[in-house]
C-alpha cells in the first residue's frame, strides 16, 4: 500500500458522512415533498431538475481519491460503482472510473481551465433571462406559472435597450428565437472552454455539475461547497430575472436601472471570487486523474 494513502477509522469518517447527509436533507426534503404534491418552486427545484445528480446520489459522502475507508460500515461501498477493497478497507478505484470515464474528465478539466484562463466580465446584468423570455406574445413564457414583472412589452422593452453578452451556451441554447441572433456572441459546444469565464452566473453554477462529474474523486465537502453556492446563484438569478417572484418571498433586483445594475455586479463579483476557489479545487482533481 503507498505510504500517502489515508486510512480513516470508522468513527471518523461516519461522522463526516453523517454531517454531509444532513446538509443534503436541508436541500432535498423540501424538493421531494414537492414533487410527491406535484407542486413546482421556481428557485429551489432547479439543481435537482436541470442537473442530472439525483438527491439519493448526492447524499452519498466520499472522501476523495487516495483515501481507505475502515470499518464494517465500509464494506456497503464495495456495491457501489468504481469501489474496491484496499487491504482492510475500502477505496474508491480511481482506475476503473478513468478507463470507463476519461472522456468525461478530459471535457471537465478542459471547461475548468478555460473559465480558469480567461478574463471575467461582469456586463451582461443577468440579462439572459430576459432573452428567454423575449417576444412572450409570441412564444409564450418559459416558466408559464410565473408572471412578467413588466409584462411581455416591458420585457422585450428591456432586452432590446440593453447590450445582451452571454458567453454561457447553456444559457444562451434557451434563448427566443427572435432573441438569439441579438446576442453579440455566438457561444457553441465547440468554443465552450473558449468563452466560459468566471464572471458567468451558469458557470459557476456548473462547478456543481463538473464536481458530480468526478463523481467519488470528489470530497463530499467540496461538491457541497459548488451545490451551495450553486443554490446561491440561482436565488440570485432568479430575482434578477423578468419574473415577478413576490409571491414566493424574493425581492427583485431590478437590472432594468442602474441601481440594479450596480447590486447585481456587486453580486456577481462576489460569487466569482467564492467560485475561483472551487474551481481550482477541481480543476487539481481532474488534473490529479488525467495524470495518473
Amino acid at each position: 500500500m503507498p505510504a500517502d494513502v489515508l486510512r480513516l477509522p470508522e468513527d471518523a469518517w461516519l461522522s463526516r458522512a453523517t454531517a454531509h447527509r444532513a446538509r443534503v436533507e436541508r436541500f432535498a426534503a423540501p424538493f421531494l415533498a414537492r414533487r410527491s404534491a406535484g407542486r413546482k418552486h421556481p428557485v429551489e427545484d432547479f439543481l435537482f431538475t436541470y442537473y442530472t445528480e439525483k438527491p439519493g446520489r448526492l447524499q452519498r459522502w466520499h472522501p476523495g481519491t487516495g483515501v481507505v475507508l475502515l470499518g464494517e460500515a465500509a464494506t456497503e461501498r464495495l456495491g457501489w460503482k468504481h469501489h474496491r477493497r484496499e487491504g482492510d478497507g475500502v477505496v474508491f478505484d480511481a482506475r476503473a472510473f478513468m478507463a470507463e470515464r476519461r472522456r468525461t474528465v478530459e471535457f471537465a478539466h478542459s471547461i475548468l481551465a478555460g473559465a480558469s484562463a480567461n478574463p471575467a466580465r461582469f456586463s451582461c446584468f443577468g440579462l439572459h433571462e430576459w432573452a428567454m423570455a423575449y417576444k412572450s406574445g409570441e412564444n409564450g413564457v418559459r416558466h408559464d406559472y410565473l408572471p412578467l414583472r413588466l409584462g411581455a412589452a416591458g420585457t422585450d422593452a428591456v432586452v432590446e435597450g440593453n447590450r445582451i453578452r452571454c458567453t454561457h451556451i447553456d444559457a444562451f441554447r434557451f434563448y427566443t428565437p427572435q432573441a438569439g441572433g441579438l446576442n453579440e456572441l455566438q457561444p457553441t459546444r465547440e468554443t465552450q472552454a473558449a468563452m466560459d469565464q468566471p464572471g458567468c452566473l451558469h458557470a459557476n453554477m456548473d462547478l456543481y455539475k463538473w464536481a458530480y462529474k468526478l463523481s467519488a474523486a470528489v470530497p463530499g465537502e467540496l461538491l457541497l461547497a459548488t451545490f451551495e453556492l450553486a443554490w446561491e446563484i440561482r436565488t440570485m438569478d432568479m430575482r434578477a430575472s423578468p419574473y415577478d417572484l413576490g409571491d414566493w418571498g424574493y425581492d427583485p433586483i431590478r437590472i432594468e436601472t442602474a441601481e440594479g445594475k450596480a447590486e447585481y455586479v456587486g453580486l456577481q463579483k462576489e460569487f466569482a471570487d467564492r467560485a475561483n476557489v472551487l474551481r481550482g479545487e477541481l480543476l487539481r482533481i481532474a488534473g490529479d486523474l488525467l495524470a495518473a
